[in-house]
């Protein structure tokens, strides 16, 4: 029996996806006064009907204290700690609908992976439009919905620019099956979230076309040196990229079909359109906005990364994924 802590304020997740879900699932077992937000009425009609995600978590009932509500101004009311997981494309919106809402000095923390199309950073969204001294943290590593619903062990990172940020989300979420580390590079932490869903594109194209796991093991790993490239032009740490935020993160998507990057790319590579590809998951596939956003950052930074410029390129048809993955693996031998 877990302990639920009766004492702290009520605790809001906005985004009823299936990241959200679990996230929320997580803290109700821990903390008695969770809500849930989500905006599709319909959606979230059957969620408080069947108690359980209908849609993305089907198996796993929803705890008795977790209230699942379309009402933002009810998930809203007295929070105490808020977590968006929504996806990046609509992050911007989120907060801007939390806006008037929004008590100075609560801390907004988020589990959403990517970056906006300007190359803005999604902590950079939130001191725009919150105001620059907003408590914030992000929380990134390798972490499946469905395997944290179901209270499989998992070890993930949250990163803050204060410390005192960093460890009230940690303190919010650890418990003994899912295991918080603090970190204040929150920049490292952003880019291992948005620049892994890429990769696991690339990686997934290249499993779906047989090429094998030679090939796999070097496309991640080569990929990790572009990862390491632009994280450092952008001021990241060396130590975020190799920790559970970047390498963490990046061999998970890469490597398991719960990852729908990675069942994206699978689909390009044994011959599907892209709008083919997409439609087959029923979910957001961030990798796919991610490539351009990160292409085109990595140009404004002078960064060279082959292997997410050649998704991009395949994103825009330019190339089919076996001419993309056959020009990676063609490319002039060099200093590694």
């Amino acid at each position: 029996m877990v302990e639920v802590n009766t004492t702290e304020p009520k605790l809001t997740v906005l985004g009823a996806g299936s990241w959200g879900t679990a996230l929320a699932i997580h803290l109700a077992r821990h903390h008695a006064n969770v809500t849930l937000w989500g905006r599709d009425s319909l959606q979230i009609q059957q969620m408080n009907a069947a108690r359980c995600n209908t849609r993305y978590l089907p198996s796993i009932r929803l705890p008795e204290n977790l209230t699942v509500t379309d009402d933002l101004n009810e998930a809203m009311k007295n929070c105490g700690f808020l977590l968006i997981v929504v996806p990046s494309h609509v992050f911007e919106s989120c907060l801007t609908q939390i806006k008037p809402y929004y008590r100075p000095g609560l801390t907004v923390a988020w589990a959403t992976k990517g970056i906006k199309a300007d190359g803005e950073l999604l902590h950079q969204v939130v001191e725009r439009i919150l105001g620059k001294d907003t408590p914030k943290a992000v929380i990134a590593g390798p972490s499946f919905a469905a395997e944290v619903a179901t209270e499989l062990p998992t070890a993930i990172t949250v990163a803050s620019d204060q410390e005192s940020s960093a460890r009230a989300v940690a303190n919010m979420l650890n418990s003994p099956r899912f295991r918080v580390y603090t970190s204040n590079d929150m920049i490292g932490a952003q880019l291992g979230g948005a620049v892994k869903n890429v990769l696991a594109i690339a990686t997934g194209s290249s499993d779906g076309l047989g090429f094998g796991a030679n090939a796999r093991s070097a496309l991640i790993t080569r990929g990790l040196a572009e990862l390491m490239r632009l994280g450092l032009a952008l001021g990241a740490q060396a130590e975020t990229l190799m920790g559970l935020a970047g390498l963490g993160d990046l061999v998970l998507t890469c490597t398991d079909d719960k990852s729908r990057n990675r069942r994206f790319g699978l689909a390009l590579g044994r011959g599907s359109s892209v709008q083919d590809a997409i439609e087959s998951i029923g979910q957001v596939v961030e990798g796919v906005t991610a490539a351009g956003h990160i292409y085109h950052l990595a140009k404004k930074h002078n960064v060279e990364m082959p292997i997410t410029e050649q998704v991009y390129r395949v994103l825009q048809g330019q190339y089919s994924a076996a001419d993309a993955v056959k020009i990676l693996l063609s490319r002039a031998s060099g200093n590694e």
